[in-house]
């Protein structure tokens, strides 16, 4: 057919989308011709300027038309009725797209169907109130899709308000991590601004709940930090005690004590807790002054007595090698002297150095020692008690030995062989005594 050979693309478009829609239980939306294509189709213009438009019920006069030909007149209404068929074609793409408000185009499509009886145009009429009707029908549609998106909309919103209520709960009454507990409450508080769709009654509900968690939040943290106010204020007035007793310390030189002690202020600083930061900087600056002065006075104290201490040591093995030097079997008595004197400039001398004590003491031991053994020797091998028992064995023999001989002389055997056995005794005692005093 020629009028619908001459279509455009629009109408076209609207049947496609009619037909994606037919499966949600509407068919599919009637093609309307372009009635100016061929007016004389749809109506008709009589003698008289009367014009008409065809019906299924019959002709409807729509107007007259006297100002020229009669085709210019049928023509004239058939451009008005195309008029409407393009405003119902652009109401459809708009419910088609979704690029218009599905309650305003009912309205108008309404609009449309209720004046399309009384209207002024020449078309296929019937064709063009049936896509009204279809265009009234799925704008019917999209107005109550909207409101049942616009209220899970609005569900999905109180349920997203009311989940950030409860968090705003949960922080107000058990948070204590107050800098990223605050940060997420004013985190929320923009998310809430921009929660749209919930009606004014429960917007203000779930507010004066959320803004109740926030009230409780600060005033707990309110508290918190007026209590580590409180606290750091007491550390203030310790840790000022203790910088006092350091910076009492400094010019102590009882050096052991003293950096004991040093090390149990620090213990005590550290179990303190912080005053007020201002503060705080201020008196660990002034404790590790005090700390610092006493242990740098005590390092130069320690570099002059190490020096003092290397010193006595050199000393020490000068006197060491006129030690071993000392040659007690030659002649004991001067040894012992030559040692003496030498313990003598030993002690006078001093502290060394604590690594070399056992080395240098170790050498004057050795040297202590050998005269001493030499000592001993000569002790045991002039021993008083063992020498008399060996002169009184010695006499003893000597006795027996008379006796034999006399015992002899006068004839008597017997006794003499006696006397002789005892002497054998006595002189056998005698070698073990001079044995024993000679191995001394």
């Amino acid at each position: 057919m020629t009028d619908q050979d001459t279509t455009p693309n629009t109408a076209d478009a609207s049947a496609a989308a009619d037909s994606t829609t037919s499966g949600s239980g509407r068919g599919a939306a009637p093609a309307v011709p372009i009635a100016s294509s061929d007016p004389a189709r749809w109506g008709r213009v009589d003698s008289e300027g009367q014009v008409y438009v065809h019906t299924s019920s019959g002709e409807r006069f729509v107007g007259s038309w006297q100002a020229g030909e009669p085709t210019e007149g049928l023509a004239h209404f058939a451009r008005r009725f195309d008029d409407l068929r393009t405003e119902a074609e652009l109401l459809e793409t708009r419910l088609s797209t979704g690029s218009g408000d599905p309650k305003q185009a009912l309205s108008n499509a309404k609009h449309l169907r209720d004046g399309l009886p009384e209207a002024s145009v020449v078309g296929d009429v019937d064709s063009l109130a049936a896509r009204i009707d279809h265009i009234v029908e799925r704008a019917e549609h999209a107005v109550e899709h909207a409101k049942a998106e616009r209220e899970k909309a609005r569900a999905e919103a109180v349920a997203r308000k009311e989940a950030l209520v409860a968090e705003a709960e949960q922080i107000g009454a058990e948070a204590t991590n107050w800098k990223a507990a605050g940060d997420r409450l004013k985190a929320i508080f923009d998310e809430w601004k921009t929660v749209k769709g919930v009606d004014r009654k429960t917007d203000e509900a779930l507010w004066k709940r959320f803004t109740k968690a926030r009230d409780a939040f600060n005033r707990r943290r309110g508290s918190h930090f007026a209590e580590l106010d409180r606290q750091r204020n007491v550390a203030k007035e310790h840790k000022q005690e203790l910088v006092n007793e350091a910076e009492s310390l400094t010019e102590s030189t009882d050096w052991g004590p003293t950096a004991d002690r040093y090390k149990q202020l620090m213990t005590e600083w550290k179990s303190v807790g912080r005053a007020p930061r201002d503060s705080d900087e201020a008196l660990w600056k002034r404790f590790r002054t005090a700390q610092d002065r006493f242990f740098a006075r005590r390092s130069e104290a320690f570099a002059e007595r190490d020096a003092e201490f290397a010193e006595n040591a050199r000393l020490k093995e000068e006197l060491l090698g006129e030690a071993e030097g000392i040659d007690p079997d030659a002649d004991l008595s001067a040894a012992q002297s030559q040692l003496q004197r030498i313990q003598r400039r030993w002690d006078e001398i001093g502290k060394v150095p604590r690594e070399r004590m056992r080395e240098l003491e170790g050498r004057l031991r050795a040297v202590n020692d050998r005269v001493r053994s030499a000592e001993q020797t000569r002790w045991r091998q002039t021993d008083p008690e063992a020498q008399a028992r060996v002169d009184q064995f010695r006499e003893r023999v000597e006795q027996y030995e008379q006796q034999a001989q006399k015992a002899r002389s006068s004839g008597d055997e017997k006794r003499a062989k006696e006397a002789d056995r005892q002497a054998q005794q006595w002189r056998e005692w005698l070698t073990a005594a001079e044995n024993a005093l000679a191995d001394r």
